[in-house]
C-alpha cells in the first residue's frame, strides 16, 4: 500500500474546492483501475473546507480520505481559534503535524509537537509527522513520518530517490515510525522514482495537488507501478 497525500495549505475558496473535486470525479469515473486498491488517497485541506470536501468525497464517491492540516495540543475547552481532536475526528482520518512551514512561521517546538501528536491519537486520528532529517524526534505512538527536507519545499527542486530512500530506511531502522513517505517538490514526473522501491511508502505532495489534473496523474503513475 502506497499513500498519496495532497496537503493544500491555505489555498482555494468553496467555489475552487468544488471545481477541483467534480474535475477528479470525472477522471476517476473516466479512468478508474483496480490497480488504485494499491494506493491510498488522502486530501488535506484547510479546516473551514472540511467539511464541504467529506460532502463532496461522499456525493461523487471518491476513494478518497481526508486530513487536517493541524490539531490543537488541547482538548475541547476555552481555547480561542484551536481545532480540537474530538472536532476533527467527526470529518478526518488523518491529520498533519509538524510541518516545517508550522515550525519556522508558528514556531512550533518539539514538546508541542508531541502533545499535538498524544490528542490526535488518543482521538484515534492518524498522524502524519514531519520530519527534515533521521534526527528529527518523532513522538511516541505515531505510525506514519513523511520526510520533507526545508529546501525542497516549493522550490522545484526535490531530493533525490536514493536520499530519500536512505532516510527512510534509517527512520525504519530506528522504530522511529513505521511507514514513511517523502515531501519536497513532488511532480507526477518524479513520483515514480520515489516509490519504485520498497523504502517509501507514500508521498506528500503541496503545490501539485491544487491541481486535479496534475493531482491524478501522480495517482495513475503511482499506480502503475
Amino acid at each position: 500500500m502506497k499513500y498519496i497525500i495532497g496537503n493544500w495549505k491555505s489555498n482555494k475558496d468553496s467555489r475552487e474546492v468544488t471545481i477541483w473535486f467534480e474535475t477528479f470525479a470525472k477522471l476517476y469515473k473516466k479512468n478508474k483501475t483496480g490497480k488504485l486498491n494499491n494506493l491510498k488517497v488522502i486530501i488535506c485541506p484547510s479546516f473551514v473546507q472540511l467539511v464541504q470536501a467529506k460532502q463532496l468525497v461522499i456525493s461523487h464517491n471518491l476513494p478518497i480520505k481526508l486530513g487536517a492540516q493541524d490539531v490543537s495540543p488541547f482538548a475541547n475547552g476555552p481555547y480561542t481559534g484551536e481545532v480540537s481532536a474530538t472536532q476533527l475526528k467527526e470529518l478526518v482520518e488523518y491529520v498533519v503535524i509538524g510541518h516545517s512551514e508550522r515550525r519556522n512561521n508558528f514556531q512550533e517546538n518539539g514538546g508541542l509537537l508531541v502533545q499535538k501528536a498524544a490528542m490526535a491519537i488518543k482521538e484515534r486520528l492518524k498522524p502524519i509527522f514531519c520530519i527534515q532529517d533521521p534526527k528529527t524526534t518523532i513522538p511516541p505512538g505515531v505510525s506514519i513520518a513523511a520526510y520533507e527536507p526545508v529546501w525542497a519545499i516549493g522550490t522545484g527542486t526535490a531530493e533525490t530517490p536514493e536520499n530519500a530512500a536512505k532516510i527512510a530506511r534509517q527512520v525504519k531502522q530506528n522504530k522511529l515510525a513505521n511507514l514513511v513517505v517523502y515531501g519536497g517538490s513532488v511532480t507526477p514526473e518524479n513520483v515514480c522514482g520515489f516509490l519504485a522501491g520498497s523504502s517509501i511508502d507514500g508521498i506528500l505532495a503541496g503545490g501539485v495537488s491544487l491541481d486535479p489534473v496534475k493531482f491524478w496523474q501522480i495517482i495513475v503513475n503511482a499506480a502503475s507501478l
